[in-house]
């Protein structure tokens, strides 16, 4: 092979790397992104070890929508409004590069407060219903005994929440959600760093919206093995997750 065909196979090879490169780039930046759950903030609706598919154009584009999130603009494009309700991934205002995942409860100008454990929204206590179970919630390294409520929000989207059996938050300040900014919660109301939390989460603005969870395409259950330990599989894989919609 003559020097000349080397240097061709290698452009040939370079460009072929390089195309699927932008393309997979842009499938993550525009259409759909995958992302892991960590944390036990958003139990029982996500588990810890559940891989989720994102939804990028749901809301809208902005520089948070790329990798690395390059300063090119403080805009957003083909923006849509979220809904009450939404799972939504955003970059944390604290440093606008950490990823979370919340329940959106609070739009632009509501008012959110917790008064004896029920929550609050613009003055109107939310119905929750209890459901005749309890949970065993992991949070960190600890275990909480919680009760289970189904949760319906003004607009009449229903989801599971839990809570504490004993120490629960019962009583918060009065959160007014400002103009273009969102409030979000855990669905695990008493272990989730939320908007709760102003110096490290707060009010997230529009600009910070990622995109919207919309289905589980993966699970497995790191409490009995990692995915490392392939021949444990069938133990820790949870098949029941599956493709399930959010």
């Amino acid at each position: 092979m003559n020097t000349k065909k080397i240097f061709h196979t290698i452009y040939d090879n370079i460009k072929t790397l390089l195309v699927a490169l932008i393309i997979a780039v842009l499938i993550r930046s525009l259409i759909f992104q995958p992302f892991y759950i960590p944390s036990s903030s958003m139990e029982p609706t996500l588990l810890v070890g559940d891989r989720i598919f994102v939804s990028k154009y749901t809301y809208g584009y902005s520089k948070h929508s790329f990798p690395f999130s390059p300063n090119i603009t403080n805009k957003r494009f083909f923006s849509k409004l979220p809904k009450r309700g939404d799972l939504v991934v955003f970059k944390t205002p604290a440093d606008n590069r950490t990823d979370y995942i919340k329940r959106l409860i609070g739009l632009p100008g509501d008012t959110i407060q917790f008064i004896e454990g029920e929550l609050i929204i613009n003055d109107k206590k939310i119905l929750r219903k209890p459901i005749e179970s309890e949970k065993i919630i992991r949070c960190g390294n600890f275990l909480l005994e919680t009760n289970t409520f189904i949760e319906t929000l003004p607009n009449g989207l229903e989801h599971l929440v839990v809570y504490k059996k004993r120490g629960s938050l019962q009583n918060s300040k009065v959160f007014k959600v400002p103009a273009n900014h969102y409030f979000l919660l855990g669905d695990n109301r008493d272990c989730s760093k939320d908007s709760r939390y102003l110096d490290s989460v707060g009010y997230v603005n529009n600009l910070n919206l990622v995109g919207q969870a919309k289905i589980i395409f993966f699970s497995n259950n790191t409490n009995i093995s990692s995915l490392l330990k392939f021949w444990n599989i069938n133990k820790s894989f949870r098949f029941e997750r599956l493709f399930k919609g959010l």
